[in-house]
Formats: C-alpha cells, sequence, structure tokens
C-alpha cells in the first residue's frame, strides 16, 4: 500500500461486472449492489448506470477484490458473474492510449472491451479480433478499442469472438462510461 506524508493510501478501483441488467438477465439494483459491497467490507462504494459498474475502496489488490465481488454476488444472489477490475492509472492509460481519436466523435459509439488478461500469442496469431473490422478494431494493453460508426447492433460482435477464440472474459464498456468512471476514481 502506498502512503502519502506517512499515512496509507488505500487503492480505489472500479469493478466492471460482465453480464447484469443486460436484456432482463442477472437483475442486481444498483441500491442492492451498493448495499452487498459495502456488507463485504468495501467502503467508498458509488455505481454508474444501471450496467455493473462500481467504484469501491479496498486495501486489497485487484485479483483479490474481483474474486470477492464474484464469491459474494454468487453466494448472495445465486448468480455467476465475471468481475474485471481496473485502477484509476490503468483507466486513464486506456485514455490516453485511445488510438481512434481522428474518427471516433461519438462516445455512445466507442467501446472499450476490457479482457481479463492478454491474449495468448498463438491464439491471436489464428483469431485477431482486428480482421473483424480493421480500421475499426486496434488492440491495446488489456483491452480492445472498437469503434462502431453506424452504432453497435450493426459493428462486428468483438466481445463474443474474443471469449470464444481467444478465451478470455470480455466486458465492454461505451467511452463515456470509460471517461466517467476515470473522473470517478480521480
Amino acid at each position: 500500500m502506498k502512503s502519502v506524508e506517512g499515512k496509507p493510501v488505500v487503492p480505489r478501483y472500479a469493478a466492471l461486472i460482465r453480464g447484469i441488467n443486460v436484456g432482463g438477465h442477472k437483475k442486481i439494483s444498483m441500491a442492492e449492489l451498493r448495499e452487498l459491497l459495502a456488507t463485504w467490507g468495501f467502503t467508498d462504494v458509488s455505481t454508474y448506470l444501471q450496467s455493473g459498474n462500481a467504484v469501491l475502496t479496498s486495501p486489497e489488490g485487484p485479483d483479490a477484490v474481483a474474486a470477492r465481488i464474484e464469491d459474494g454476488i454468487r453466494e448472495q444472489l445465486d448468480m455467476t458473474v465475471r468481475v474485471l477490475v481496473r485502477t484509476g492509472p490503468e483507466l486513464q492509460a486506456v485514455i490516453d492510449a485511445h488510438p481512434l481519436t481522428a474518427v471516433a466523435d461519438n462516445g455512445s459509439r466507442m467501446f472499450a472491451h476490457f479482457l481479463s488478461a492478454d491474449p495468448d500469442p498463438a491464439l491471436l496469431a489464428e483469431n485477431d479480433p482486428r480482421s473483424l473490422a480493421p480500421d475499426e478494431v486496434v488492440l491495446g494493453d488489456r483491452v480492445i478499442y472498437q469503434w462502431c460508426p453506424n452504432g453497435a447492433l450493426e459493428s462486428p460482435a468483438v466481445g463474443p469472438f474474443v471469449e470464444r477464440k481467444l478465451k478470455l472474459t470480455v466486458t465492454a464498456r461505451n467511452w463515456n462510461t470509460v471517461t466517467k468512471l476515470a473522473s470517478m476514481l480521480g
């Protein structure tokens, strides 16, 4: 844990919960989620939108935070979900590295697909998601950027492709959400 002027700084995280409140499945109200996260010992909990975005503080590392949230949701709500956790600096790095700023002029049509790990190079060589839309899909560090000029429904389904072919967990957020979460983390 870092310290500032001799006082420990407890890390803040964005918890990206995959697959809740999408298409009427795995419904969790954000009020209930905030309450559960606080019950599980997380502090300074806030949520954003209804799609599984929480910002919280914990002395634990990102993997332990993700595991604790996954376990808690399974035990308390009988739902199996995956959680990807990012720090403020990690989200800011995603924003700073945005490779499509010249064309992506609508935050609701620009997506960051957060990956559970770096892709295996051998699998990536055989199943490169950039082949789906070479001008609109760019690989980053544990993220795939996707510009959807005609909207998400008219663009290649990068997330399912990556999960099926690269064997990774993926959860996507539009650019407006990514920048809002980064600002919430300060």
